[in-house]
């Protein structure tokens, strides 16, 4: 097997094959997939594989007995597409340099590839058979992975699934997790990871598949596509979330907005000015009605004013209409001496 220098294809998955993985493949330096999924191999990932490949399109090796670290050598694979590294018993942290496997930071470009894979997305394995359009694909499930989540995964901008679950993963979820903006599954469940959901996720809109569950703590997040997953099952058992479409309530849901202070200045000032116009009115009504009836009260009860009043006025009347006729008379003499 070794001499297959020019070998492109090594499917030999779901036997009953033993022992540690052949060193006779680091030969084939012009293999595409590598694909010994769903057998027995053990022992450690050799470091061959990141070393001697440099073609490699898909690497398989989930359902094994594989154990020990994920080697570094891995993230030398740049034109990788499928990783598949799940149900083993691998240990150790994710290492920070799975950024750096930059063939999942692109689009699939138009190369076919021939053969099978099974992928586990969805959670369900879809097996694609004969002519083989390759999806980009990091799934390290169902091992004994710790540490935190690398921030390096989010450098893979267009992975299509990245499945991370049942592990010993610790900490949070990265802040810029919304750079994967061709994530359409994303699975962190069963893991030990804690602190809030970031809100970047909101922007992953091609994101149909998501499973949270046994972890995080705090508020759900919001955004259009997020109200379309309503299955509770995606944040099933983590006790401390809030937020639909949890039961939960978040502290402060059930209080009343606060409204601004700037809404309050004018709430107030204009509570004040109806305040200066209605006491307005009022002072001007009472003063007219005590000044009317403190006048007209008092002629109706004291007879003597009352003649005293209306001959006041009978006399100012009669003063006004002297006046008037000598002015006017004075006046006819002006314009006849004028006419002369």
């Amino acid at each position: 097997m070794g001499s297959l220098r020019f070998l492109r294809f090594r499917m030999i998955s779901n036997n009953h094959l033993s022992g540690q993985l052949p060193s006779a493949l680091q030969n084939c330096s012009s293999i595409h997939t590598l694909d010994l999924g769903g057998n027995r191999f053990s022992g450690n990932i050799p470091a061959w594989i990141g070393d001697m490949m440099p073609n490699l399109l898909i690497l398989r090796l989930r359902s094994n007995l594989l154990h020990g670290s994920i080697l570094s050598q891995l993230c030398t694979l740049s034109s990788l597409h499928v990783l598949d590294l799940g149900e083993n018993n691998l240990s150790g942290f994710i290492p920070s340099c799975v950024g750096n496997l930059s063939g999942m930071a692109f689009e699939i470009d138009s190369q076919r590839h021939e053969g099978e894979l099974m992928v586990l997305r969805k959670g369900r394995e879809d097996l694609y058979q004969s002519i083989l359009y390759p999806v980009n694909s990091m799934d390290l499930s169902h091992n004994n992975l710790s540490g935190e989540v690398p921030e390096g995964v989010t450098n893979l901008s267009r992975l299509g699934t990245l499945n991370l679950s049942v592990n010993h993963l610790t900490g949070k979820i990265p802040d810029n997790i919304g750079s994967l903006q061709g994530l359409e599954s994303l699975d962190l469940s069963r893991n030990q990871l804690s602190g809030v959901i970031p809100s970047g996720m909101a922007s992953l809109t091609f994101l149909n598949d998501l499973n949270l569950s046994y972890n995080l703590s705090g508020r759900t997040p919001t955004g259009n596509w997020l109200q379309t997953l309503d299955d509770p099952s995606i944040y099933e058992n983590n006790p401390t979330l809030c937020g639909p479409p949890t039961t939960a309530k978040c502290p402060g849901d059930d209080q009343p907005p606060k409204p601004r202070s700037g809404d309050n200045e004018e709430d107030e000032n204009e509570n004040r000015d109806g305040f200066e116009i209605k006491w307005f009115y009022v002072s001007m009504w009472s003063g007219f009605a005590v000044g009317f009836w403190g006048v007209c009260g008092t002629l109706i009860v004291k007879n003597s004013w009352r003649h005293a009043y209306f001959k006041l006025v009978y006399d100012v009347k009669e003063w006004l209409l002297m006046v008037i006729s000598l002015n006017v008379a004075r006046l006819r003499r002006k314009l006849n001496l004028g006419s002369i």
